[in-house]
């Protein structure tokens, strides 16, 4: 009896120790993720940390799936707190955080962007289908009846109408939620114009996403890593190439870069909103709800990032790219969020 009890106490003040050290391990919240976010969630780590007088979030520009790698690791003050995301979180990525034992998670829509590809202003101005983005783009494209190796060189190979420029493209690597939904949102619509290829959708959707998605690696598309800045800058110096990068980037740089319209509608607050804009994308937050007890100040930034000074009409976001929710989509995301409210 002596010793049940004995044990009983040495496991209660292990269990205390161990609670004790959560809640004091970090003052500091830890969030990874979109390249194209980085920016927008820099600026509300800077407004918190004002507002509050809490120490500002450590924020890291992973990519998307890089975030829920990292994010899904596990729970403790070695792994994220939250994962600002360009695209949902997949069926496979929940079930590796399920597997190290990640399992309430919050996700929470915060506003819109779109996936543009752009220039400088010096580069010459044009307007390409999505057909012709693929064609531009894919390692593998039809040609009477044959998937070949990508032929066009130039842009006016696909089309005489376009650039007499060699096809040049920057573009976000396969960590990216920019990335992954270029091919879903862009890509898959150029590709499903050809029909051998669109009969693939339904009847062997894995080859149609490989013929669909898998990019150029022959120079004409440029892996340019997680630094939307970088690329910026490599537009401005050479403006016979472009970039593919999240809308904000041209919103933030209307000076410096012009958008390119897909299927004649350019990407701006409206078509993103409104969807008409093929390329129009949710961002979220995903949020590791165990690790209030690890932050303290986790609720209390959670709760800003929602507040309407933040992401609403006109907050803080909205001067900075973000295209805001709807008046409807914004009430559900303070209810999404209000567990965080005080804590």
């Amino acid at each position: 009896m002596r010793r049940t009890l004995a044990l009983t106490a040495i496991a209660a003040s292990i269990a205390l120790v161990s609670a004790t050290s959560l809640a004091q391990a970090r003052d500091q919240i830890r969030i990874v993720g979109s390249s194209t976010i980085f920016p927008l969630t820099t600026k509300v780590a800077e407004y918190f940390a004002k507002t509050t007088n809490a120490p500002a979030p450590v924020v890291e520009s992973t990519g998307s799936g890089g975030g829920f790698k990292l994010f899904c690791g596990g729970i403790g003050e070695e792994y994220p707190d939250i994962v600002d995301a360009s695209r949902q979180i997949t069926g496979s990525e929940t079930a590796i955080c399920a597997a190290n034992s990640v399992n309430n998670i919050s996700e929470i829509k915060i506003g819109y962007d779109g996936i543009v590809l752009l220039g400088s202003h010096d580069a010459p101005a044009m307007a390409l289908s999505a057909r012709q983005l693929f064609l531009a783009l894919a390692r593998t494209i039809p040609v009477k009846g044959a998937s070949v190796p990508n032929p066009n060189e130039k842009w006016s190979d696909i089309d005489p109408s376009l650039p007499d420029l060699k096809i040049r493209v920057y573009g976000p690597p396969p960590t990216s939620g920019t990335r992954d939904l270029m091919g879903q949102l862009l890509l898959d619509k150029g590709c499903a114009t050809f029909s051998d290829i669109a009969s693939l959708e339904s009847s062997d959707p894995d080859s149609f996403r490989l013929l669909c998605r898998t990019l150029r690696e022959d120079g004409a598309y440029i892996q340019a890593g997680e630094n939307d800045r970088l690329v910026i800058s490599k537009l401005e110096k050479d403006p016979t190439s472009y970039g593919v990068m999240g809308f904000n980037n041209l919103d933030r740089n209307r000076d410096r870069l012009q958008g390119i319209p897909i299927d004649g509608i350019e990407p701006d607050y409206d078509t993103i909103l409104d969807g008409s804009y093929s390329g129009s994308r949710p961002l979220y937050l995903y949020i590791k709800d165990d690790h209030q007890q690890l932050v303290q100040s986790l609720g209390d930034f959670v709760s800003t990032y929602v507040s309407d000074a933040v992401i609403g009409d006109e907050g803080l976001l909205a001067d900075n790219g973000l295209v805001p929710l709807t008046a409807d989509e914004r009430k559900e995301t303070h209810a999404q969020a209000a567990k965080f409210a005080g804590n």
